[in-house]
């Protein structure tokens, strides 16, 4: 299809309780650059059930309209309903470009919708920009296994659409909700929804790991040698409020679940600080958490990749290292 306006669209996930996912809010940041390069509004696009809160935020992180679809049938995810949505508004408006997050439902969202609407979609995309003069989008996204990175484009049909990692992009401040909010009146008849939700089981521990929004993570790698091996790493995680993470290395061993994993399969994160114990530094593990404002290594090989991109080194083994770092930051906080 052809699009109507040069408006860049931002689709804004919601949580059960009608909140913003954090990805949806992050998205907004890109999207304030890539709208004013293709010379359109930043329009976010919040569908689900009771999302008054989703609508707010997105009001004030950014957003110069929000188009909203609120009803029942939108209460927890299928694709059937959110694709038949999301469509009916593309078609309706007619956006260039549109950013969702790369989530279990963003990567089950996007690629149905690009393909009803027959267009492109880039997933995974770890970088954005725009090319003014064109307006095409350069979706960057790792290949080869994270060996390199590749720029896409789709020059030929609109709207262009890319799955974009959650953590990747920081979230603005918060200013004034002053976005112009649109209420699009948009139901799914039972029919045309051909699954259902029955019950929603969370992974063991899974609900305890928020990765994307922590401020602090401490993970443990290959290095800590078994399951026993986290429990220094949880230790000082606990001691600085922190979340634990982990390598692919220790989640491919089932030495902890993989809602804790970070890395090119995990999750992309991006705290204030990121503690990597007994983690050697492969680059698929660094290409999800090298944008930590601060990263400190602690690992007994002096060689180790890690200690390229950490901020601040320490030497030593991470059994005798964690008890006295933990108790340290016990006493500063008594």
């Amino acid at each position: 299809m052809e699009a109507k306006t040069k408006d860049l669209w931002v689709f804004v996930e919601t949580n059960e309780d009608g909140t913003a996912k954090n990805v949806g809010i992050e998205l907004l940041t890109p999207g304030k650059m890539m709208a004013g390069k293709q010379g359109g509004a930043l329009v976010a696009v919040v569908i689900g059930s009771n999302v008054d809160a989703a609508v707010k935020a997105a009001s004030e992180h950014g957003a110069d309209k929000v188009i909203v679809v609120d009803g029942p049938e939108y209460a927890h995810y299928t694709t059937d309903a959110y694709t038949i949505a999301l469509c009916t508004l593309v078609e309706k408006y007619g956006p260039t470009s549109m950013l969702i997050g790369a989530t279990n439902n963003g990567r089950d969202l996007g690629p149905r919708v690009s393909c009803r609407l027959h267009t492109g979609l880039t997933a995974d995309c770890t970088a954005l920009d725009v090319d003014e003069e064109s307006g095409n989008v350069a979706w960057t996204r790792p290949a080869f296994g994270g060996n390199l990175m590749a720029t896409i484009l789709c020059p030929d049909h609109r709207p262009q659409i890319g799955t974009v990692r959650p953590g990747v992009f920081k979230k603005s401040d918060a200013g004034e909700a002053k976005a112009e909010i649109i209420k699009e009146d948009i139901h799914v008849d039972a029919a045309d929804i051909r699954t259902q939700v029955l019950e929603l089981i969370k992974e063991a521990d899974g609900e305890n790991v928020d990765l994307e929004g922590a401020e602090i993570i401490v993970s443990g790698g290959r290095g800590v040698g078994g399951p026993e091996g986290f429990e220094p790493v949880k230790a000082l995680a606990d001691a600085l409020g922190a979340t634990v993470g982990a390598s692919r290395a220790a989640v491919d061993a089932g030495w902890i679940a993989h809602a804790h994993q970070v890395g090119q399969t995990g999750k992309t994160v991006g705290p204030k600080l990121y503690i990597a114990c007994g983690i050697s530094g492969a680059i698929q593990h660094v290409a999800g958490m090298s944008g930590s404002d601060c990263i400190v290594a602690i690992n007994k090989d002096p060689e180790a990749p890690i200690f390229d991109i950490a901020d601040y080194g320490v030497v030593g083994n991470l059994f005798e290292v964690l008890p006295v770092l933990t108790e340290e930051v016990k006493k500063a906080r008594a």
